[in-house]
């Protein structure tokens, strides 16, 4: 530990419903000139407005973390975490200033370039700020999670840039918008890690959008006997000394943050074995599954390596430099796409897995360019389980579709536009199944070529990135020649059961 002292968290510059107080203009004492002007404070998602940051873009992500988790029951449920975060990043405008996101953890120190910055309260319009500096705004109820840093020199745009962030704090069990855990989620044996859609800022500093994606590398220290599991691929093997454990993870791909995982528990690390064309697959399993738990998460897990196989064989070559599983013994029933190594908590179930699977190609290759396109993740990760399921001559496609479409259901079921389902609505099984139903149905609409030639065109063209419904529809008219404005108006947004 040590540097300088933790941030105030006093909500200087925030204003009574916990708006972030806007800029004065250019020119006034204490504000960017003509020049240098501040990066946004959110990319602007209508979801979650302060989620991601604007000037700049992240290259690189190392996270140095030691972790210590919670004593035995009856002790809090708290553990004690420290991190380095050494961020790379090139800004994209001449930067006066900008922002991290961070939620519920103290900076300790920070440098730009190697310049150290000092703690200060955040400046209300007109203060002058001698020198770098660095200021946090943390309001759980408007849901502003803002580290803000004032660097100097000024930062012009093009050139790359090392911002190295030291901070820690206690760790509880973080909630999202909706009430759900998520983020570092503490558990008495380590912790649970799934950030979707903006949880990673509970546990790094951090852009946390997936429209800015980056690469990773881990260095994560647990107490001997736990075992940390991260994305990507094991650069070299865990070390032991004193008492401590670190484990080193190294995720060159692009990556959306939400999809960022440095899970702790007591986990059996299995051997690496590959699918057939050669996709290395690492398993974490809890040791402490129950025996009908862990019999159900073998017989899913064995089949991975098959369904990269068949999902390879539809959408194309698997986009990551790894994959696996990480299973916990928790009762939330949580499951989560982390990018090559989704987490399962209480078991991983075939169909569950199958999904999951689907989701490194749509959802974590390309993602949501607005939270409001969450369909495109959902409803493709749906109906490639449905395939799945016909390649296992347990249902076809068009069953599956009909057990959906068939049964009356009230009109509130239908009022959901899945296309537009409002930042309570993300996770609502409509998303899933409508999104399913409305890959189904575009099928049946522009024929099998034109639907699997236009599902790789997209996965091409938008790889490493993220995209839009409107951009995933020009990709599908571009291929079927067809006019789908009508389509895609009733599949996604009229309030009412589509018609085939």
């Amino acid at each position: 530990m040590g540097g300088i002292a933790a941030v105030s968290l006093a909500l200087v510059g925030v204003g009574a419903a916990g708006a972030v107080a806007a800029p004065g203009k250019p020119g006034e004492p204490g504000t960017p000139g003509p020049r240098y002007t501040a990066g946004a404070a959110g990319v602007g998602d209508a979801y979650f407005p302060y989620a991601g940051n604007g000037g700049y873009d992240v290259l690189h992500y190392d996270l140095d973390i030691t972790y210590t988790p919670p004593a035995p029951s009856p002790a809090p449920l708290e553990g004690e975490f420290h991190g380095v975060a050494t961020i790379d990043l090139v800004p994209t405008q001449d930067l006066d200033r900008f922002n991290l996101d961070l939620r519920g953890m103290d900076v300790l120190a920070l440098s730009v370039n190697g310049k150290a910055a000092a703690s200060v309260a955040p400046p209300l319009v007109g203060d002058e700020v001698d020198g770098a500096a660095y200021w946090q705004v943390q309001d759980d109820a408007a849901r502003v999670w803002e580290l803000t840093v004032q660097p100097r020199p000024k930062l012009k745009a093009g050139a790359q840039v090392q911002v190295v962030v030291e901070y820690g704090g206690t760790t509880t069990r973080p909630l999202d918008i909706e009430g759900a855990l998520y983020g570092w989620v503490t558990q008495r044996d380590g912790a649970m890690v799934v950030s979707e859609p903006e949880g990673s800022m509970t546990w790094y500093p951090v852009s946390d959008h997936q429209t800015d994606k980056a690469s990773y590398s881990f260095e994560i220290t647990v107490p001997e006997g736990k075992v940390a599991v991260a994305n990507g691929l094991q650069p070299k093997p865990e070390e032991t000394a004193d008492g401590w454990t670190t484990w080193y993870w190294d995720a060159p791909d692009q990556q959306a943050s939400y999809l960022t995982t440095a899970s702790v528990g007591d986990y059996d690390l299995r051997d690496v074995y590959e699918s057939t064309s050669g996709v290395p697959i690492i398993d974490a399993v809890d040791t402490k599954l129950s025996d009908s738990r862990l019999a159900t998460t073998n017989a899913s897990l064995d089949r991975q390596a098959d369904m990269i196989d068949f999902f390879e064989s539809k959408f194309g070559p698997y986009p990551f430099v790894a994959y696996g599983a990480i299973v916990d013994n928790d009762s939330v029933g949580y499951a989560l796409e982390t990018q090559t190594r989704p987490v399962y908590s209480s078991q991983a179930s075939e169909g569950t897995v199958a999904h999951e699977a689907a989701h490194q190609w749509f959802g974590n290759a390309v993602s949501p360019e607005r939270w409001q396109d969450i369909w495109l993740n959902e409803g493709w990760a749906t109906y490639a389980t449905w395939m799945w399921n016909e390649e296992r001559g347990l249902r076809t496609a068009q069953e599956s579709f009909d057990t959906w479409y068939t049964p009356t259901r009230t009109q509130a079921y239908w009022n959901v536009q899945i296309g537009d389902p409002g930042p309570m609505g993300l996770f609502l099984t409509q998303v899933y199944n409508r999104g399913a139903g409305t890959l189904h149905a575009l099928r049946l609409e522009v024929g099998d070529d034109a639907f699997f030639a236009a599902a790789q065109l997209w996965l091409e063209r938008y790889d490493d990135s993220a995209g839009t419904s409107e951009d995933f529809q020009d990709v599908y008219e571009e291929v079927s020649g067809a006019d789908l404005d009508a389509f895609f108006q009733v599949w996604l947004y009229d309030q009412q059961k589509p018609t085939l």
